[in-house]
């Protein structure tokens, strides 16, 4: 089954300095059929403007993914955790017992992130930042992990979650085609950066969104470039 999101049916709110569209069920924005989507909860499609930012504030308990689509994010938090993400690359931030932080764009240009929120499997751990770069040409035609916490992730190289779910990314030229399998009790979520695919016959274009289970293998063909971001979690 796919459940296709058009970016036009999504929710959200434009605050001047922040324009948000939700996937799922966020803030001021509630619908209680997208209120999540296995143990994946939040997948939000951020453009912050220049000089402006997420001021300090709490989270605890929930996995934070936040991939840089364009511009760059520069965090700060109460562990004494800081650090400039660029376009491509990826921050992740398990809140655990608690954690205070800012994200800001101090860059002379709109940042644009998708920020992804992932529900722990365990509660009350160590809270826990990191970032790393990941260069688009390593994940060309086939998907990269960017962060996990699925035991067979293990010393790949992936930022470290609190979950038994990963976040991935690849990039398609048109016309090439990816195939991805999908374990029976898994559940994933596709959405492109930017171009446009179908999945498994399924057209998607930039920044709709698809909820995917019950699929043995998702076939995904680009029509145009394309950079894709995917969620596989727990279906339940």
């Amino acid at each position: 089954m796919i459940d296709v999101r058009p970016f036009k049916t999504l929710g959200g709110a434009n605050h001047g300095w922040l324009n948000a569209k939700h996937h799922f069920s966020f803030a001021s924005y509630h619908d209680p059929a997208r209120m999540n989507w296995g143990r994946l909860r939040v997948w939000n499609d951020d453009e912050i403007a220049a000089g402006t930012g997420f001021d300090p504030h709490p989270h605890r308990d929930m996995e934070i993914i936040t991939y840089v689509r364009d511009g760059a994010i520069t965090h700060r938090d109460s562990l004494g955790n800081e650090g400039r993400t660029e376009a491509g690359d990826v921050q992740i931030m398990s809140a655990g017992t608690g954690v205070v932080h800012s994200e800001y764009n101090l860059e002379p240009e709109t940042t644009r992130i998708f920020q992804i929120w992932i529900i722990p499997d365990r509660r009350g751990v160590k809270p826990n930042w990191g970032a790393k770069a990941f260069p688009k040409a390593t994940r060309e035609a086939g998907f990269e992990v960017l962060a996990s916490g699925r035991p067979q992730d293990e010393g790949t190289g992936a930022l470290p979650l609190n979950v038994d779910g990963a976040v991935l990314a690849a990039t398609l030229k048109p016309g090439q085609v990816l195939r991805q399998p999908l374990a029976e009790g898994r559940a994933a979520y596709l959405v492109p950066a930017k171009g446009a695919v179908t999945v498994n016959g399924v057209a998607l274009n930039a920044r709709d969104g698809a909820g995917i289970v019950d699929e043995d293998v998702i076939e995904i063909t680009a029509s145009e470039d394309a950079e894709l971001v995917l969620v596989e979690v727990a279906k339940e």
